[in-house]
């Protein structure tokens, strides 16, 4: 975090400065005038020596029981709820998440008013992290960047995303994520972007959304406010997304396969922007032509596995043209990414040919769909693929049909394999039976021990297998264990 007084810190959480007995690192005593520039966070084990510790009460604990800990790890200012008997500078407030967002609002208003830094957000209810880490990539060639660790894109993370910023920085490429309507606007009031991505509207989180439409309303947040000098840079492929354009004063750039100058909307609007053509999966990644808004064409040898990243790859392409990136270090940095992240279509194994490919970060209808179409389009002459499959949590009404598509789906792209682990899973498994095509090619277990003892036992040499679920189903872990096993 860029260097700030404590008084500067508590004006802007507007909280009250405790320092009651507050030593700093020297031993010295603590003054409002004390200068504080160490990373902010609300886990305890991440804090370093100068840090800002958030005590953020949660659903299972409470922050403030490991204010010690983070002391212990070097912390300068703990941000609290209530006032701690502890020898360490302390600010009070009313709403420890509420604070950490008036900091991270403070903090990159007075570094956006150097005039150097661009804000770029991005949501969708697939592929943020992906495309933020290749944004990242892209941008890292160019100037300083600051981009979220994993997939801190909530009222939490995405704030101490933005306090990483300082005065070097050119660009923050915040991720956006929600599971109600207001959310994404909560961050957007935080820090406007300069330019907003939305990637896609489908049915992750629907439970909690309370259906599709709702869905829509909530990721529309990320262009209804941007400004007429912002950019939209919005998925050509999405009838929803493509419908932003009439919520947004911002210029709109387009991305995906109908941005090829040759499709337009009912209403006229010209889709051309950035597409690509030639897209050939295979299991070492995928090939594909790059063809930019400006006209600059470039093959691209693009590592991260499966076609739908190919909708990711260009989401980021687009926005660096915007940002007035070339396509040389576009299509370089592209190239230069070997996996999108752990657990997101990571590819394990190796002993006897076998190839594990853990995606079980999360799951939704939509990744679900690639995932599998990713496995039928790899699969070699004469080899196996296996499909183990979990949960797609918070669904709501759409859970039951979406499960049995999903299992309607594998026998139709001629899945050699299919496990489903879980009873919340198990309409997958029932729905291929009924299919009546396939006889014993799906498998039902309970949980993940039964499936590593089942897949450990069975697998073949040269079998290529798929693991993917929600989080919450935890087959990330099976993942591993099976990554491991057959390396």
């Amino acid at each position: 975090m860029i260097a700030l007084s404590l008084s500067e810190i508590a004006g802007a959480v507007n909280g009250a400065l405790h320092l009651d007995g507050a030593l700093n690192a020297d031993g010295s005593p603590t003054t409002p005038a004390t200068v504080v520039s160490g990373a902010v966070d609300t886990d305890s084990r991440e804090i370093r020596p100068g840090g800002i510790f958030v005590a953020k009460p949660g659903e299972t604990t409470d922050g403030h029981l490991f204010a010690p800990a983070a002391i212990d790890n070097g912390a300068a200012l703990l941000i609290v709820e209530r006032a701690l008997d502890l020898p360490v500078a302390q600010i009070i407030v009313a709403d420890a998440v509420v604070a950490l967002g008036d900091l991270a609002t403070f903090v990159v208003a007075r570094v956006r008013a150097e005039g150097r830094l661009r804000v770029i957000g991005v949501t969708g209810s697939n592929g943020k992290t992906t495309t933020k880490n290749l944004l990242r990539a892209i941008l890292e060639r160019v100037g300083p960047t600051v981009a979220a660790r994993a997939s801190f894109n909530n009222e939490v993370g995405a704030p101490i995303t933005m306090l990483a910023v300082d005065f070097d920085t050119r660009f923050l490429v915040a991720e956006m994520g929600a599971s109600g309507i207001g959310e994404i606007a909560r961050l957007i009031r935080m820090v406007r972007p300069d330019v907003g991505i939305v990637l896609k509207v489908g049915l992750a989180h629907a439970g909690e959304f309370g259906g599709i439409e709702a869905t829509l309303a909530a990721k529309t947040e990320m262009v209804t406010d941007l400004l007429a000098t912002d950019v939209a840079v919005l998925n050509a492929d999405d009838p929803r997304v493509a419908g932003m354009r009439a919520h947004t004063r911002a210029r709109v750039v387009w991305f995906g396969q109908d941005a090829t100058g040759t499709s337009r909307a009912p209403d006229g609007t010209d889709f051309s922007g950035v597409h690509a053509t030639g897209i050939e999966v295979s299991s070492s990644g995928t090939t594909f032509t790059l063809h930019l808004a400006g006209g600059d064409t470039r093959p691209v040898t693009f590592q991260v596995l499966g076609e739908h990243h190919v909708m990711n790859a260009l989401a980021a392409a687009a926005t660096a043209e915007v940002l007035g990136i070339g396509i040389d270090d576009i299509v370089a940095a592209l190239e230069s990414v070997v996996t999108a992240e752990r657990w997101r279509m990571q590819v394990l194994g190796g002993r006897d040919g076998v190839t594990v490919i853990n995606d079980a970060y999360n799951a939704s209808p939509d990744s679900m769909t690639a995932a599998l179409k990713t496995l039928a389009q790899i699969r070699r002459p004469g080899e196996r693929t296996v499909a183990v499959l979990g949960e797609m949590s918070e669904l709501g009404e759409f859970s039951g049909d979406e499960h049995d598509r999903i299992g309607l789906l594998a026998v139709r792209l001629n899945i050699s394999q299919l496990v489903v682990v879980g009873l919340a899973a198990r309409r997958m498994h029932i729905s291929t039976i009924n299919e009546g095509s396939w006889d014993g090619e799906s498998l039902f277990v309970d949980d993940q021990d039964d499936a590593f003892a089942l897949l450990t036992a069975t697998i073949r040499p040269g079998d290529t297998v798929l693991v993917k679920s929600s989080n919450s189903a935890g087959l990330r872990f099976l993942g591993d264990r099976l990554g491991e096993f057959f390396s």
